[in-house]
């Protein structure tokens, strides 16, 4: 029985190093991705800038500042500029998009263009990745010069974030297979067990389940591989009811279909082989299961 805890106790720390493993190099993963995705973010604003760039130029301003942007939301980001400008709600549409589309993380946003004075929205619009659902309103009207800043609020499809789903979804995963892993994990059969028990006796019976045989009065007989398992589920249990269904599992189980003859038939074979004791025999017990029978 100790050599059968311990065999399972060890799987169970395998099991349990091999999912640490997982979740250690699912973990290392997820952080190797954040530093991708921080270097995705910097680029962005690198973009944004540059889309406030390609507007001073439109303007005919070569000589001021596009200021620095300004991170104002989580997926929401602000263009500013030094001095007022004019632009041509066209070129806005086709610079942005033009310049974002290198961004491999903007497939969806919104960019609205405000009053600096009274933070009005002067004109926006939205880009989808399916163009179908693109918002491109009133593109020839150009806009006075004026005091502006445009906010690109970005749809929040970041790297880190679906990453981090992939990640979160596969504990279920992880878990399940602990658990497949455990199910398949069985104690050793009572034959198995036998090897550490050494050699029973019950009434004038030896029982050696090593060697498969039984010694009474002197005389060995012969077991089969089923006859062992079978004799030492009641040796390790004399005197007390094994249940027919216990039997049939611990015996049978590997096979995937059990036969109720099968059993029928090995405890016939098992009762002849001990008619040589009358004090040891296995006694059916109505509705409940086997016992075998030992008096002194």
């Amino acid at each position: 029985m100790w050599n059968s805890r311990n065999l399972l106790s060890g799987k169970r720390k395998y099991l349990c190093g091999l999912i640490l493993l997982l979740f250690g190099g699912a973990t290392c993963a997820a952080f190797s991705m954040a530093g991708s995705n921080n270097f995705n973010m910097a680029r962005r604003e690198v973009l944004l800038r540059k889309i406030g760039h390609e507007l001073l130029l439109q303007s005919g301003d070569s000589t001021s500042r596009v200021l620095p942007v300004e991170k104002i939301a989580e997926n929401e980001y602000r263009i500013r500029f030094e001095k007022n400008l004019t632009f041509r709600p066209d070129y806005l549409v086709n610079t942005t998009r033009r310049l974002l589309a290198q961004d491999p993380l903007a497939s969806d946003y919104v960019v609205s263009v405000l009053n600096c004075g009274g933070a009005s929205i002067v004109y926006g619009f939205a880009i989808s990745q399916n163009k179908n659902n693109d918002i491109v309103p009133c593109k020839g009207r150009i806009q006075p010069a004026a005091c502006y800043s445009i906010d690109i609020k970005f749809e929040p499809k970041d790297i880190i974030t679906a990453k981090s789903g992939y990640f979160l979804g596969g504990l279920p995963f992880l878990a399940f297979v602990g658990f497949v892993f455990l199910r398949s994990v069985k104690p050793q059969r009572a034959s198995d067990k036998g090897q550490s028990t050494g050699i029973f006796t019950f009434g004038s019976v030896s029982f050696d389940p090593q060697q498969r045989q039984l010694i009474i009065n002197k005389e060995t007989i012969d077991l089969t591989g089923t006859e062992t398992r079978l004799l030492l589920i009641f040796a390790l249990s004399p005197n007390q009811i094994i249940e027919r269904n216990r039997l049939q599992k611990e015996i049978w189980e590997d096979q995937g279909v059990i036969v109720g003859r099968s059993l029928d038939m090995f405890i016939s074979k098992l009762r002849k082989k001990l008619e040589l004791d009358p004090h040891s025999q296995i006694v059916v017990v109505r509705g409940k299961g086997y016992k075998l029978e030992v008096s002194a």
